[in-house]
């Protein structure tokens, strides 16, 4: 098992806000809203709001299994509070670290989408000459890491913030033909 630590029933996240009062634009008394949090689910980088009961103890940073929780759903980007979304970056980076050879597997498995669209075209900044440079190398070895690959893939500069910058474009933009990481929300379907 992975370090996403998908299993059985368990679907864990990595809690990116925790809001005890509620939202800001519920109108309502403080004594009527709910408390909520956002998650960022570690499989397939889904987003979601749980709400939370009196006795649940949960901080920023912490990783939860949604299971535990009774009312759970996925939300958009747009739909995330602005501490939630400025803790999404850090929190997708922590996963690709935690995750280190899912990610660095990517880049060893990756396949052609079409005959003339590739998975590794879809990454911020590669294009023919770079897909086909680490398309070679991953031939002759499958790449160990990240730095492996940086260093056998000339103009490859920081391939794990490559990675980065695709799942935070899948998180943010709703309307991508072909998506890597992000599961699509159920709106969006």
């Amino acid at each position: 098992m992975s370090s996403t630590e998908r299993g059985g029933d368990q679907m864990v996240a990595a809690v990116l806000d925790v809001l005890p009062h509620g939202r800001s634009d519920d109108d309502r008394p403080q004594h009527q809203k709910e408390p909520l949090a956002y998650a960022l689910g570690l499989d397939e980088f889904t987003v979601y709001e749980l709400t939370l009961d009196d006795g649940d103890d949960i901080a920023f940073g912490d990783r939860i299994d949604l299971t535990e929780f009774g009312r759970v759903t996925q939300v958009a980007f747009e739909d995330l509070p602005s501490g939630a979304r400025s803790e999404l970056e850090y929190a997708v980076e922590e996963i690709v670290e935690a995750d280190h050879d899912r990610f660095v597997d990517f880049y060893n498995d990756a396949q052609p989408i079409t005959l003339r669209l590739h998975q590794l075209n879809l990454l911020p900044g590669i294009g023919k000459k770079l897909r086909n440079s680490i398309l070679d190398e991953r031939k002759r070895e499958p790449f160990a890491g990240f730095d492996d690959l940086e260093d056998r893939v000339s103009g490859l500069h920081n391939p794990k913030e490559v990675l980065i910058e695709r799942i935070l474009e899948e998180l943010r933009e709703d309307d991508l033909k072909y998506r890597l990481f992000v599961r699509r929300s159920e709106q969006g379907e």
